[in-house]
C-alpha cells in the first residue's frame, strides 16, 4: 500500500519528499516483516535436505523477475508516460499480495511442524 504514495507524489518539493519518504519507509518496513515470516515458514516446512535448493530456486525467481520489471517499467514509462507506469507499478505490487488473502497464511499463528520432525 505505501507503493500507493509515489504515482500521488505531486505539488511543492516538501510535499513530494514527505510522500516518497513514506512510501520508501513503509515499502522498507513491509519488505523487513515479509523476509522474516517467509523465512520462518519455508525454515518450519522445508525438510533439511532441501532446504538449499528451495532458498536457491526462491532466490532465482525472486532476482530473477526484476530484470523483466525494470524492461517492462522502462518500456512503459517511455510509451505511455510517468505517471500512469507508476499506477500500474503500485496496482501490480497491491495485486501480488492479493493471492495471500484465500490462503491460510493470514491466519497462521503457530509454524507447522517439518516432516521430518513428525514422522
Amino acid at each position: 500500500m505505501p507503493l500507493l504514495l509515489v504515482p500521488l507524489a505531486g505539488g511543492p518539493k516538501p510535499l513530494v519528499l514527505a510522500l516518497l519518504f513514506l512510501a520508501e519507509f513503509g515499502s522498507g518496513l513491509g519488505v523487513m516483516i515479509l523476509d522474516i515470516s517467509a523465512a520462518s515458514i519455508f525454515q518450519a516446512v522445508v525438510p533439511d535436505r532441501l532446504r538449499a535448493r528451495f532458498s536457491g530456486a526462491y532466490t532465482f525467481v525472486n532476482y530473477g523477475v526484476r530484470p523483466v520489471g525494470s524492461l517492462v517499467g522502462g518500456v512503459l514509462g517511455s510509451t505511455i508516460g510517468l505517471r500512469p507506469t507508476l499506477w500500474i507499478g503500485a496496482a501490480g505490487a497491491i495485486a501480488g499480495g492479493l493471492f495471500l488473502l484465500p490462503s491460510p497464511l493470514p491466519h497462521l499463528r503457530t509454524l507447522p511442524e517439518t516432516a521430518e520432525e513428525s514422522g
